[in-house]
């Protein structure tokens, strides 16, 4: 199989399949974000598609300046998000539900319970920290990967990650009996 440079630099000069091999590869993962940036599966399939779409329609512009593939990708994305959000005027939620699988009644409970508490934590903080937590957190990605994303450096992602995390332990502190 190529190599993802490979495929890039084919799909950049209009290969069909180059481009659909990297749609593969990379769709779960756009969508994932979309879906925790606006809160429904619909609007995030087609926000999804649009960005791929997009990235077709400018994949002849594309060039590699420091950045991955990936995060080109997660840029359009990002923007599409802030678009939509625009059309909609209203908060960007981050997620309906942060837990993958039901345990026991018991567990479900204690889960949706800590999910919805950590899901509004999430929501205080600030946009950037947000999606430094989310695609850190949730998509698995790197301080370099984020940095590219978001357009700033490696350390400047650390800071903002340790100040959402503090801010998020603050946020999650129980509070004192009165």
């Amino acid at each position: 199989m190529p190599s993802e440079a490979e495929l890039v630099q084919k799909a950049v000069q209009r290969d069909a399949a180059a481009f659909g091999e990297l749609y593969s590869i990379y769709l779960n993962k756009v969508y994932r974000y979309i879906y925790y940036k606006v809160g429904n599966a619909t609007e995030a399939e087609d926000l999804t598609e649009q960005v791929f779409l997009q990235a077709w329609e400018a994949i002849d512009r594309y060039r590699q300046q420091g950045a991955p593939f990936v995060a080109w990708l997660f840029r359009l994305a990002h923007n599409r998000v802030i678009d939509y959000h625009r059309t909609l005027k209203s908060p960007a939620p981050l997620d309906a539900s942060l837990e993958d699988h039901r345990p026991g009644p018991e567990e479900v409970v204690a889960q949706r319970l800590d999910a919805q508490a950590l899901q509004q934590a999430v929501k205080r903080l600030s946009e950037e920290q947000q999606q430094v937590i989310l695609l850190r957190f949730v998509e698995g990605m790197s301080h370099a990967e984020v940095g590219a994303i978001i357009g700033k450096g490696e350390g400047a992602v650390r800071s903002i990650q340790y100040r959402a995390l503090l801010a998020l332990r603050e946020i999650l502190k129980p509070s004192a009996p009165s």
